[in-house]
């Protein structure tokens, strides 16, 4: 099989993409006042059909007044978080090498372009994110009195979301507190996504997930090691090392850091591929990093079979702390343990009322869930940044103004929007800057 195909029909579908659009375009039938409109490379296919819809939901104002309010309370909250972890960051870049400095494409949050994110969930949870981001955008609008003019769904080669094109006119005539409600409802509505997804993993996981052992898990062999030779391979879960019992990894740590050079090891392992317990010995050879301890030749995973578990039901309970469990959830794609797939999922059986599904299949709708979760919390952190056009963008221009209006009592409503536009134009460019600072500076050293 080609192993370029992929990127060769990526490539064919994107040929075809710019060719339809051009010439949609030199028929006409792309433009400002059209059905099909541009947005960057994106195509936007416009609809009046679904404002009804908006009208009926968006009838319960009190409702929807008090949701907005929440949305603006928690936007404000993401916008400090997020601009405090830019400044960590560029704290932090000033201190790395060059060689680990991280890539431009991992500031993209895009399937396909940032490393970590998978195609093929981030595709399916980015495009759920939006659609829901933006139909709480004209809900709240309208529950508002803000006209919305379009419906519609983006196009760049496949669908990538939808949008609701709110009244400009009618935005801006809006008091500030209004305005800002419809700003926050994306953002809002994405952290309660994200909490949706989340319980509805975390239950999945508690109700039919169990580790095979209580040891840690085998990520790699190297290959003529005393390990590979004794029969362990990646799915296995090493349960003890000379009849020490390692339940963590620190345990295995210091049971591996007390063995010796050319000489056995008795281990104890569950096989995946046996499906039990497995005692053997290992004939170790000399660690080449560290010539006073034996080398199994085994790699393993950094949270145990069970603390994965116990990451994926509730990471606020975990050992070694609320925080701690809660930036091991944010980065299992980092340390390749999401989407559980091979040899993760060798380390579980399934249990309770899907003891008897397909363990490919349950993993399929298991990591769907939690990029779903994942993707939905960085898209409303990412849109409460002050960074125009964002959605952050508009609320920190009416946070500005209403600070100004404050001190500046004397000030017209004209020059309060003024300096409040200016000071997002401001704020834009901190956080480009912050942006920028972290992927150059570690390579001016």
């Amino acid at each position: 099989m080609d192993p370029y195909l992929g990127y060769e029909i990526a490539g064919a579908a994107a040929f075809v993409y710019a060719v339809l659009i051009y010439a949609l375009w030199r028929s006409g039938r792309i433009g400002p006042d059209r059905s099909l409109t541009l947005m960057g490379p994106a195509l936007m296919v416009k609809t009046g059909r679904g404002r009804e819809a908006l009208e009926r939901w968006g009838r319960f104002r009190r409702f929807w007044s008090r949701i907005g309010d929440l949305g603006i309370a928690l936007a404000a909250i993401a916008m400090g978080v997020i601009v405090g972890l830019l400044v960590l960051g560029a704290v932090v870049s000033t201190r790395i090498p060059a060689a680990e400095a991280p890539s431009v494409t991992e500031a993209v949050g895009l399937p396909g372009i940032n490393p970590v994110i998978p195609l093929g969930y981030g595709i399916v949870a980015i495009v759920v994110g939006i659609v829901l981001h933006e139909l709480a955008h004209g809900i709240v609008a309208r529950s508002q009195k803000i006209g919305v003019k379009s419906l519609g769904i983006l196009w760049c080669v496949v669908p990538i979301g939808a949008f609701v094109e709110q009244n400009d006119a009618d935005m801006m005539a809006a008091p500030r507190r209004q305005r800002d409600r419809v700003a926050a409802a994306g953002v809002l509505a994405n952290f309660l996504l994200t909490i949706v997804f989340f319980v509805a993993l975390a239950s999945l996981i508690a109700a039919s997930v169990a580790p095979n052992a209580n040891g840690v898990g085998v990520a790699y062999v190297e290959s003529g090691s005393g390990a590979a030779h004794a029969g362990l391979g990646a799915g296995d879960i090493i349960t003890s090392l000379n009849g020490t019992a390692t339940p963590t990894l620190a345990q295995f740590e210091d049971a591996v850091a007390r063995t010796l050079p050319n000489t056995t090891c008795a281990v104890t392992y569950y096989s995946a591929s046996r499906g039990r317990l497995v005692a053997t010995t290992v004939n170790l050879t000399d660690n080449p990093s560290n010539h006073s301890r034996g080398f199994l030749g085994v790699g393993v995973y950094g949270l145990t079979p069970a603390e994965l578990r116990q990451t994926l039901v509730w990471p606020l309970g975990s050992d070694s702390g609320p925080l701690a469990g809660g930036i091991d959830w944010l980065i299992l794609p980092l340390a390749s343990l999401e989407p559980v797939g091979s040899p993760t999922s060798s380390f579980f059986h399934l249990t309770g009322p899907f003891a008897h599904v397909a363990p490919t299949d349950f993993w399929i709708g298991a990591n769907l869930l939690y990029w779903l979760a994942w993707m939905n919390l960085l898209l409303g952190l990412s849109n409460a940044l002050p960074l125009v056009p964002l959605d952050g963008g508009l609320l920190f221009r009416d946070f500005a103004a209403s600070v100004a209006a404050r001190f500046r009592a004397g000030w017209s409503a004209a020059r309060l929007d003024e300096f409040g536009g200016r000071a997002a134009v401001a704020s834009s460019l901190v956080v480009l800057g912050l942006l920028v600072w972290q992927f150059v500076v570690p390579h001016l050293g």
